[in-house]
């Protein structure tokens, strides 16, 4: 597995808990939102990007870009 693969896994991993956080979720919960709106394939394309954000900020973004999918957080 690639140094990337590595880190974008541990970005993710890691993204997932601080939207579970902010949200009161369980980090499976928080995963299952995401992916059902998207987001997994919002780091998937944007990671390069997100990971030099805040995790506050990169949570904010997530929130946002699931809302447009259809999400209701």
């Amino acid at each position: 597995m690639s140094k990337r693969t590595l880190d974008v896994i541990e970005y993710t991993v890691a993204l997932i808990s601080e939207f579970a956080k902010r949200f009161g979720l369980s980090e499976a919960d928080a995963f299952k939102y995401i992916d059902r709106y998207n987001g997994m394939k919002l780091i998937g394309q944007c990671y390069g990007i997100m990971h030099t954000l805040s995790f506050a900020d990169s949570v904010d973004g997530m929130a946002s870009y699931c809302r447009r999918n259809g999400g209701k957080l």
